[in-house]
């Protein structure tokens, strides 16, 4: 990797360790570094404050903030405000099932569910973001969106077949499709979220997820990994975003690989949430 010029702060910005930080989420893994360093380069090309945002890694391996993994990203990022925290994979381990792709299974792709217990409590709001993205606007839009009360914002796709993401054994057990009564739930993808982390703390969420992960450890109620258990506890009760802000789907689908459609209007944010991952076809 090449070290990236100093992006610094445009005249309409504020003090850099003021009100005006934003703070970005992100793990750190080898599989996708790749995929990191252009999601990093792409978020400090695009805004007019590089400066103010702040960079928070939740990485599994135990050297990775003295050297390899965060040494890369500091050598190629030398003037980034970047914090390295280490996740222990025992943490979920014994709470993940087996999904449709092994990637998915991997303790990491769980550590969102404990942002708000990884993150120092100066950290009230962040925005996290999958390592598989491209931003190509200002990505302090997207972090300061009016939450109107609610822990979670994302973009949400009510036009999706909302059933396809539980099995059977959900949907004819009234006990547990009851958990959608009086809620009007819709899709939405967590690798593009927006979280009020003091809220998220008050409301015991870590443990409201954990709590849907070890009811899928005895009844197999859904097949992809950590996403299911977030529709569970939040679909019908997040802050919508708009579209431009996750164009996910790139890199084809999740079971077979092939693609999908692209929604309408113009583009935020690129998402490559299938297999097909840009770093890996560059290798092929």
């Amino acid at each position: 990797f090449r070290e990236a010029p100093a992006f610094r702060n445009g005249p309409e910005c504020g003090a850099a360790d003021g009100d005006g930080r934003v703070d970005i989420a992100m793990t750190l893994d080898a599989n996708y570094l790749r995929g990191t360093m252009a999601a990093v380069l792409s978020i400090l090309q695009h805004t007019a404050c590089p400066e103010s945002v702040a960079f928070h890694f939740l990485t599994a391996d135990a050297d990775a903030d003295d050297h390899g993994l965060a040494a890369a990203l500091r050598a190629s990022f030398p003037f980034l405000d970047l914090r390295v925290y280490r996740f222990d994979p025992s943490r979920v381990r014994d709470r993940i099932s087996r999904s449709v792709r092994q990637e998915l299974d991997q303790p990491l792709n769980y550590a969102r569910v404990y942002l708000a217990d990884t993150l120092p409590p100066d950290v009230r709001r962040v925005t996290y973001l999958d390592s598989d993205v491209i931003v190509v606007d200002d990505v302090r839009t997207l972090a300061s969106v009016d939450l109107a009360g609610h822990v979670v914002a994302a973009p949400e796709y009510c036009h999706a077949n909302f059933s396809n993401y539980f099995t059977d054994a959900f949907w004819s057990h009234p006990a547990l499709n009851g958990t959608f009564h009086g809620r009007r739930p819709c899709y939405f993808n967590t690798g593009v979220m927006v979280m009020d982390v003091d809220k998220w703390r008050a409301g015991g969420y870590t443990r409201r997820v954990e709590e849907w992960m070890a009811v899928q450890k005895r009844r197999r109620i859904y097949h992809l990994g950590s996403l299911p258990p977030f529709l569970l506890v939040f679909a019908g009760h997040i802050r919508a975003v708009d579209h431009r802000w996750n164009q996910h789907g790139l890199g084809g689908d999740n079971v077979e690989g092939r693609c999908r459609g692209l929604h309408p209007g113009p583009i935020s944010l690129l998402h490559w949430s299938g297999k097909g991952k840009p770093w890996l076809r560059l290798d092929a």
